[in-house]
């Protein structure tokens, strides 16, 4: 698989189901025609691809959006191979990224370490007294980005965007989310005793006899679970207010003394007078439970944290547990490759420095170009749709016009790079050279405390495949990742573009006036700008939006989470209508004629449907469904499809359809 790009390209080609061709003449074919579009759109679409594509071993699925980071994991495994090989200068991106690829690749020396790197870090466990000296433990691991018992975060403060806070969040658990530890079902139990089974694993290979290591692998687990009962559900997490709680420093000092606020932001080099504090309810836990139970169970707690966050980086024996215990997770059965592991480990670490490496290889400056039309396109129909909403007031729609035009839009890749000159690499210890880019990850982010804002930086590396709206500095973000099919293809008519990358571009504008992004203003303030009744009806638009995902079964008696997911899903809603109106501009669609026998609004229709072209292992999924805020990729097709109108008429969906709805039962939000 290395440096070998034309058969990454077929590979992607494959998994997204479009065949290279001409311009304007990208062709759609392996529509099921044994499927009616108007039962289940998503296999019409998807149906024999579906039903013929294998889930590879070392993943834990197939198809689009996610899972094409995979083929894209390739092209970047292709640079690293490259630049790991050359003699590039010291300090330079490609000797420092290659070094690092390099490092991880060195198997025989790793393996010939095993757990000496983290033996240190045990023994100064080992060393912990008391809870003055379990919190310095604490604070030290906080500069290595190895987070404990301490959710701590520089970001903006949401009721004033322009400055960035100390930000204080639940955390101290393994497993993926809090009712995982209090869940009876057989998954969930049989998830729960494969987590404490490697949490045994761990402390035997880092030297414990087998019958205290199952001791220490318990007092671990019953703490995490106490902290577990403090947490607030993802669900209730999505509520913007009940998270912002602004606190003096000297009242947490006095309100939690147990924790020793004063000499863990002290301890960091700080100074903080102020912070959100997120939960409360969290820390007022921790600060009982830090007395409550005994030292030893918490060292050994912290034992297990620190060999959890460092397991992939030590010996095969702790890498493999690590894997062992996920495939119970996510269904995955072999581990991948280790080049690919590695290159996700280089992306993780020097994300931003391999970056720049792929859009010098990879990114067109044209995509950026097309892609800034589409935007201001995209704009300007939801403008329009705003002004015929019949729900809201005059008042009300200016003020969600000022905001809309206030976008600030990210495309491809930043206009500056971040810096890792102060990031030392080595290539022959790879260990160490995660942790420098952790320790620089940490610095990085504690510089910015107490400073202004930059609304220049990127949340994620240009190749990765995403998009993403931000509240606090309302903007929204193309990577160059996403920027390809069956998302963005140059070489194809306006129908599949604004049907695949129009509707994302849909999907992001939305978020800013979903659920959440509603309460904030046009500078990213979490600030009131609606009239009550407007927000009122506005409530009632996505309640039923709710309703209408929790009807949905994914697995046995597993349901879409309507609450969880209620903005993706309303972004999704409005992100099809959105992306539909401005296609509807294009002369393409004004000329109506068919291509490979489709109308133009067939094909838009078909495009939305092949952008969620996803398989998935089931073990996968019942963890997607708990934990993810979007829907299952079925439901981002058929859920949105089911409230427009127009799709009804591209494809004759008629009572008796499965998915029918009475016109007057059809949702629309924007």
């Amino acid at each position: 698989m290395k440096k070998i790009f034309p058969l990454a390209l077929l590979l992607l080609l494959a998994l997204v189901g479009i065949q290279p061709a001409l311009a304007q003449k990208v062709h759609i074919t392996d529509i099921d025609p044994t499927v009616k579009p108007g039962d289940d759109f998503f296999m019409y679409v998807n149906g024999k691809w579906y039903n013929s594509v294998e889930i590879p071993s070392t993943q834990t699925g197939v198809g689009s959006y996610s899972f094409l980071n995979f083929p894209q994991r390739i092209r970047m495994q292709g640079i690293l191979d490259s630049v790991s090989a050359a003699k590039s200068p010291t300090g330079s991106i490609e000797q420092k990224v290659g070094d690092f690829y390099a490092s991880g690749l060195d198997i025989a020396t790793i393996n010939k370490r095993g757990y000496e790197p983290i033996k240190p870090l045990l023994k100064s466990i080992d060393g912990i007294k008391d809870v003055a000296s379990l919190m310095k433990f604490v604070t030290e691991q906080t500069k290595s980005n190895n987070y404990s018992i301490i959710g701590f975060r520089v970001g903006p403060d949401i009721k004033n965007s322009a400055i960035n806070i100390a930000n204080l969040s639940q955390t101290g658990i393994g497993l993926p989310e809090r009712d995982y530890y209090f869940r009876t079902d057989s998954s969930t139990l049989n998830i729960q005793k494969a987590y404490v089974a490697y949490l045994t694993k761990l402390f035997v290979l880092s030297g414990t006899e087998a019958s205290a290591a199952a001791k220490m692998a318990s007092a671990a687990y019953a703490i995490e679970k106490e902290l577990a009962a403090s947490h607030k559900t993802n669900i209730e997490r999505r509520n913007v207010q009940a998270n912002y709680n602004k606190l003096k420093l000297t009242d947490i000092v006095a309100k939690q003394p147990n924790i020793g606020w004063a000499a863990y932001f002290s301890g960091l080099g700080v100074k903080v007078d102020t912070l959100n504090m997120q939960q409360p309810a969290y820390y007022d836990r921790l600060n009982t439970l830090l007395t409550s139970a005994s030292i030893e169970d918490w060292k050994a707690y912290l034992k297990a944290k620190s060999l959890t966050t460092y397991a992939d980086f030590l010996s095969k024996d702790f890498t493999t547990a690590a894997f062992d215990y996920s495939k119970i997770l996510t269904g995955q059965t072999t581990q991948k490759p280790r080049g690919e592991e590695i290159t996700e480990a280089v992306d993780r670490s020097l994300g931003h420095g391999l970056a720049q490496l792929y859009v010098k290889k990879y990114f067109p400056e044209e995509a950026k170009k097309r892609m800034r039309v589409l935007v201001d396109n995209l704009k300007t129909a939801f403008e329009a749709r705003i002004t015929r909403l019949d729900w809201m007031s005059d008042e009300t729609k200016a003020k969600a016009k000022e905001k809309l035009y206030a976008f600030t839009e990210k495309i491809g890749y930043p206009d500056k790079w971040r810096d890792y000159s102060a990031v030392k690499i080595n290539r022959g210890t790879y260990f160490e050279n995660r942790l420098a880019t952790s320790q620089n990850d940490f610095n990085y982010m504690l510089s910015k405390l107490g400073k202004p804002v930059d609304r220049t930086e990127w949340g994620t590396t240009p190749p990765t495949v995403t998009a993403y709206n931000n509240p606090p500095l309302n903007e929204i973000v193309f990577p160059a990742g996403i920027l390809q099919p069956p998302y963005f293809d140059l070489n194809a008519d306006d129908a599949l573009n604004y049907g695949g990358i129009g509707m994302v571009i849909g999907h992001e504008i939305t978020h800013s006036f979903d659920d959440q992004g509603a309460q904030f203003d046009k500078v990213g303030n979490v600030k009131n700008w609606w009239k009550d009744e407007d927000f009122k009806k506005f409530k009632a638009r996505t309640q039923q939006v709710i309703d209408q995902y929790n009807q949905y079964t994914v697995l046995d008696s597993v349901h879409v989470k309507g609450a969880l997911t209620v903005g993706e899903n309303t972004a999704d809603i409005a992100g099809i209508a959105i992306a539909f109106d401005a296609f509807k501009l294009t002369d393409q669609y004004k000329k109506g004629e068919k291509i490979d026998g489709f109308t133009p609004e067939q094909r838009f229709f078909i495009s939305i449907a092949r952008i969620w072209r996803v398989k998935t292992k089931d073990a996968y999924m019942r963890m997607y469904v708990n934990t993810n805020p979007h829907s299952p990729a079925k439901w981002r097709v058929n859920g949105p499809l089911m409230n427009f109108t127009p799709f009804y008429k591209a494809f004759n969906v008629q009572p008796g359809d499965k998915m029918y709805k009475p016109e007057g039962e059809r949702i629309t939000v924007w």
